[in-house]
């Protein structure tokens, strides 16, 4: 897995490219706070790879987790990582 961060010249965003390599998957999702943990499905290319971009404002923190075949998983490159009581489990934080 990894994420790609482009920081924009013309405006206070940063490109945002989420890869994560899953041959075997049949559907892989992101979920965070950027987009109100409603789900956006990442496209498959031929390699086994999946991949996303999005513009993001800059100086904040997201939190996200990936979502691979039904299954919350985390990204293994993230910036941090911070409890959620609400799963119970920690997730993925994005530093831009």
């Amino acid at each position: 897995m990894s994420i790609t961060k482009q920081y924009l010249k013309s405006k206070p965003e940063c490109k945002i490219t989420f890869c994560v390599p899953a041959k075997d998957a049949s559907k892989v999702e992101v979920a965070g706070d950027f987009n109100g943990w409603n789900s956006a499905e990442l496209k498959k290319y031929k390699n086994g790879n999946f991949k996303a971009q999005f513009n993001l404002p800059v100086d904040k923190e997201y939190q996200f987790k990936y979502i691979v075949d039904g299954e919350w998983v985390n990204e293994t490159e993230a910036d941090a990582y911070q409890w959620n009581d609400y799963a119970a489990s920690e997730n993925s934080v994005l530093v831009v």
